[in-house]
């Protein structure tokens, strides 16, 4: 499966996907192209590094669906079949996600349904939670609203910052992201409603 990841910023998430898919663990996954929205973001460096086709398609100056058919554009050019939000700091449209039912992935650091949105540690924090961490769910047309695939847990430190729970965090995101995306490849989830389920494929 063809995979298109659209970034924003320094692209850490993308180069775990980067890292499995050398190691050969994204298999039957594969990175086509990488989009930004964001001219000059240290992502495409990585892509470029990596041989997989940069592209920037600027959203200044655009309007959401002139935008969002441009990012269609640039996936279709490379026969993209499933996207992965690595970072993507641009809320999609019904108009771009209904082009990939159920094949869209996010990553985002809380356990949805909380603090969704922006800044999800500093909120966590903020709110004197215990627990936060990472989910990793399908994108629909509401923000962080999508069906569940995967949550993890993290504990919430005392003398927690906004920075040191999100580094924590994160560390969890780039193990599960690529075998979430593995497993959209190897066609393992199935989504019924707002229920997603592992079927087939390796033993969890």
């Amino acid at each position: 499966m063809k995979l298109g990841v659209l970034v924003s910023g320094t692209g850490t998430n993308l180069q775990a996907l980067i890292d499995a898919q050398l190691r050969g663990s994204l298999a039957p996954g594969e990175l086509a192209v990488v989009v930004s929205n964001t001219p000059g973001a240290p992502a495409l460096a990585r892509a470029t590094a990596a041989n997989i086709p940069a592209v920037v398609v600027d959203h200044r100056g655009l309007d959401r669906l002139a935008f969002e058919d441009r990012l269609l554009a640039a996936l279709a050019e490379h026969a993209v079949e499933a996207v992965v939000l690595a970072g993507f700091m641009r809320v999609l449209t019904a108009h771009f996600v209904e082009r990939f039912p159920h094949r869209i992935v996010n990553t985002h650091p809380s356990l949805l349904p909380a603090f969704p949105g922006k800044d999800a540690p500093a909120q966590a924090i903020a709110h004197g939670v215990k627990l936060s961490g990472v989910t990793i769910h399908f994108v629909d047309a509401n923000l962080d609203g999508g069906p569940i695939i995967e949550q993890v847990a993290v504990a919430v430190h005392a003398d927690d910052t906004a920075a040191t729970l999100h580094a924590r965090i994160q560390h969890i995101e780039h193990q599960l992201l690529p075998e979430v995306v593995r497993r959209l490849a190897a066609g393992e989830l199935s989504c019924q409603g707002r229920v997603v389920t592992h079927v087939g494929g390796r033993a969890e």
